[in-house]
């Protein structure tokens, strides 16, 4: 495989680069403008890795890593069956809800969804090495997919809990893969990564202040540990190794605590994430690489 660009070495020797893909719903929008804006600029990985939304982008740039990935990414996220995914009325929630039990959407339009873009494509038909990250209910462990269906796969990395049904693989049910490594730079690291472009949605960079409401207690949990685990492994980055945190272009990071800014439902402000993200990383990567 090549390097990615000619940037990419460090005293005549080719780098590993690695496009880390991390988890946030519907803010994942700004990774679109992130792979586009790297892609423009030459910058090719040669592996990807990614966690829930992460997992969608990650999944879709494998399987062909070309200069028209971000537009098809673009394509992905304004279409039909992206809107179809969490599409369904208030009515359909609850009665999903109450059968289920456990969740207030189906599996089957995400999976949809997965099975256009991707097909049946199994890790090994895609163009470049790809992981994805899932959290095992019966380990209670983070668990990473590498070999079989990419779409199942995907799925169990994508089943917020709560919102979408555990994936059953095997004889383990699974769920997100952000409650265990919602931005994966240490997995990228373990294969052999020696340059990363991490793609965040942007929450880390608002402090976190102890909560007031009872929502804000889970919200507030698990920015805690999402935000330890992604500090952690950068503070634990070997010598040599590069990692650019990619900027997405909002003027002012969503709250955590804001749910208007977490309508997980809505896409509409996919556009203009894309856009901005795109533009500032672009600057980024003029500046800094």
């Amino acid at each position: 495989m090549q390097g990615g660009s000619e940037e990419g070495r460090v005293g005549g020797v080719a780098e590993t680069t690695a496009f880390v893909l991390g988890g946030g719903g519907v803010l994942g929008a700004a990774e679109v403008g992130m792979v586009g804006a790297l892609l423009d600029a030459g910058i090719r990985p040669d592996l990807v890795v990614g966690t829930s939304i992460g997992a969608i982008n990650g999944a879709i740039v494998a399987a062909d890593p070309g200069p028209g990935a971000g537009e098809r990414l673009a394509a992905l996220w304004n279409s039909p069956d992206a809107q179809a995914v969490f599409g369904a009325s208030a009515v359909h929630r609850l009665r999903t809800l109450a059968k289920s039990g456990t969740h207030l959407h189906p599996a089957e339009p995400l999976r949809r969804m997965l099975t256009t873009a991707l097909g049946d494509a199994t890790f090994e038909d895609l163009a470049l090495p790809f992981e994805c990250c899932a959290a095992s209910i019966e380990r209670a462990a983070e668990h990473w997919f590498r070999d079989g269906p990419v779409c199942e796969a995907v799925l169990a990395s994508c089943a917020v809990p709560g919102l979408l049904p555990p994936v059953r693989i095997g004889d383990e049910h699974f769920l997100d893969g952000g409650l265990v490594n919602s931005i994966p730079v240490a997995r990228a690291v373990e294969l052999g990564a020696t340059r990363l472009f991490v793609m965040q949605v942007g929450r880390i960079d608002r402090p976190l202040t102890p909560p007031r409401k009872p929502w804000e207690v889970a919200l507030v949990a698990f920015e805690i540990a999402r935000r330890h685990r992604f500090a952690r492994d950068m503070a634990a980055l070997p010598d040599g190794t590069r990692a650019h945190v990619l900027p997405t272009g909002d003027p002012l990071p969503p709250r955590y605590d804001d749910l208007s800014s977490l309508k997980y439902r809505d896409f509409s402000t996919a556009p203009i994430r894309i856009r901005r993200a795109y533009a500032a990383t672009a600057d980024y990567l003029r500046e800094n690489i």
